[in-house]
Parts: C-alpha cells; structure tokens; sequence
C-alpha cells in the first residue's frame, strides 16, 4: 500500500515538473516574441512590402549609398585597430603580473559601463572647437568632431574590450607550457606568436573580431553625437535609418534596417560555428 502511494506521488511531483517546464518555457517564447522575434519579422515585412522593386530602389539613392559605404569604412579602420590593441592588452594582462592590473582590468571594461551618448559627449568635449584639444587642432586645419576622425574614435572607444575580453580567458586556459617549450628549442618571441601562440587562441580571437565587427557597423549612440548626421557626408548606416523614419521615408528606413538585421543574423551564425568549433576543441 506505502509501495503504491510512494508511486502516484513520485508520478505526481514528475506531473508538475513538466507542467512548471511548459509553463517556464512558453513564458521566455512569448517574451522572446514580444521583444525579438516580431519586431524582426517586422522588419522584413515592412522592407518588402511594396514589393522587391522599392527596395532594390533604395540602393540607387545616394544618402543610403553614401550610409553603407561610411559605415564600411569606419569598420575597415576599427576592427583592425582593436584587433591589434586587443591582443597587446590581452596579453599584457593574461601573461604579467603587476601592480594595478586589476584596475587596468576594469578600464578595460569601461566601455561596457558608459552609455555610448556619454561618450560620443566625452569624445566632444576634448576634440570639439571649445574641448581641451579643439584650439590646437583648428590651428593645424584638423576637423576631428563633425568628421570620419571623430566617427572613428567614438566607435573605437564602444568596441575597445570585445576582442581582449575573449582573448584573456583563452591565454589563461591555455597557460605557458607551449610557449617556454618552444622558447627552450630556440624559437624567437615572433615565431612563439605565430605558431603557438595565435593557432591556441584563433577561435577566440575571431569571436572578438566578429563581435567588434558588428558593433562597429551598428553603432549609434556615440556616433549620433560626434558626427553631427550630416546626410551624405557624416551619416552611416544606423544613422540613415533614424533619419529617412523621420522623413517619413520609411521603405528606405526598413530597407536600410534590414541590412542592419542581415548583419546580425550572418554575426550569430558565426558565433554558432566558433562556439561549436571552440567545444570540440576543447573536447579534444
């Protein structure tokens, strides 16, 4: 008898279980709905709405032209300055112990912390024509607000940690074995890099390009506040989008926005891979 009631209520407690689960799981879909998914969908719906010719259209104006070619080159000049910055930080970080290297640490992430506004304000108020630089820089005929320079910097300052912060992890794991072996048979610091080094930490490191690289085409805030959104000249993608909405153009908008979404959706799929790619790895 014991035996049988122990029974229904073990059967019961796995009834509520997968009851609780349904309801868990249904609750983050609908939310996930709400927030991402139908906004998204949304977006391909109002870009194609008029059909495929409107927004094929959109790719001959020159403010969307101009847009898409600014937020390209601004990627070209950031990625691979912080590519290089993230590897020297990492590795100052993850190889040396010294005085501060927390703090160095935390400045590292500060980033993360500002709003991109803040910054983008940050970035104005030492570069601008009143900022603590602005004189010096009008004396030598140097624009850096309202112009690619400061584009530059404000997007350099939000994507500053991505690729350091996946770096030092993998430098950590891997450890100093590899690297002092090859030293002790006489390899020099460039051939450790080369090939001990860079192959341990490939897959991080393309995960921090990755993500510097999205962020980088898809940054707004600090951005919007250094380059003044001059149409065809200082307006990057993002920027096009807030802009042509405002006009009331809004098949250019969820054209120039889908474009945005695309890039999105091709940096997830690369994630997928790393991450699948970075778990066999360490399996093996």
């Amino acid at each position: 008898m014991s035996l049988s009631a122990s029974s229904r209520n073990l059967a019961s407690k796995k009834k509520d279980a997968k009851w609780v689960k349904a309801v868990l799981i249904g609750v983050a879909v609908a939310y996930l709905s709400l927030v991402l998914f139908i906004p998204a969908l949304n977006v391909f719906y109002q870009a194609f709405r008029n059909g495929v010719s409107p927004f094929v259209s959109n790719f001959t104006d020159p403010a969307f032209l101009n847009g898409i070619w600014l937020t390209i080159i601004i990627a070209l000049i950031v990625v691979p300055l912080n590519t290089v910055f993230g590897l020297c930080a990492a590795w100052a970080i993850a190889r040396h112990k010294f005085p501060g290297r927390t703090f160095v640490i935390s400045i590292l992430d500060l980033p993360f912390a500002v709003s991109p506004v803040v910054a983008g304000l940050m970035i104005v108020l030492l570069y601008g024509r009143n900022g603590w630089l602005g004189p010096f820089l009008e004396a030598i005929n140097f624009r850096v607000i309202f112009a690619l320079p400061g584009m530059v910097l404000a997007t350099a300052f939000v994507t500053l940690p991505f690729v350091a912060r996946e770096v030092i992890p993998v430098l950590e794991e891997v450890g100093t074995d590899q690297e002092e072996a090859a030293k002790t048979l006489g390899a020099k610091d460039w051939q450790i890099f080369w090939r001990v080094t860079l192959p341990n930490i490939r897959w991080g490191l393309l995960y921090g390009v990755i993500l510097t690289n999205a962020r980088a085409m898809g940054e707004f805030g600090a951005v919007a506040v250094v380059s003044g959104n001059i149409a065809r000249k200082t307006q990057t993608l993002p920027l096009f989008v807030e802009e042509a909405y405002k006009q009331y153009q809004t098949q250019a908008a969820f054209s120039a926005a889908l474009l945005l979404a695309c890039l999105a959706l091709v940096t997830l799929v690369l994630k997928e891979i790393l991450e699948r790619k970075t778990h066999i790895k360490d399996v093996e």
